[in-house]
């Protein structure tokens, strides 16, 4: 019966675990959908390990990235334009599953976290 137990409580925690393969997302071209202030934002970018080069609304920002772990990385724009600008931003992947991830991200230092969605092109 222990034995039972044991492996209907592996079963039930392993239905649980989210996908996480961030390093599939470290490189290459995406789409991006998020909630900001209630509004819905869209944007497409490309990504190397170190550059990321960000399209919105034919607005084109250069944003510095530096990866924390697979799954973790802060991005700094490279020429902000005003004090808003200046904040780097905290972005965490916080699941994966085929060619998208879900993420949550905030200015660092700031405990309001933001969401949203990334699908690899």
């Amino acid at each position: 019966m222990k034995k039972l137990l044991l492996l209907f409580a592996l079963t039930l925690v392993s239905c649980y675990n989210q996908e996480r393969n961030c390093k599939d997302f470290k490189t290459g071209k995406f789409s991006s959908e998020t909630t900001f202030d209630g509004k819905k934002l869209s944007s497409t970018f490309e990504r190397n390990d170190s550059i990321q080069i960000e399209n919105y609304n034919t607005i084109i920002d250069t944003f510095s990235i530096r990866w924390i772990n697979d799954c973790e990385y802060i991005l700094e724009n490279v020429k902000p334009k005003n004090r808003a600008e200046k904040k780097a931003v905290h972005v965490k992947i916080l699941n994966t599953k085929d060619s998208k991830y879900n993420f949550e991200y905030s200015f660092v230092g700031d405990a309001n976290k933001q969401f949203g969605s990334v699908t690899k092109l």
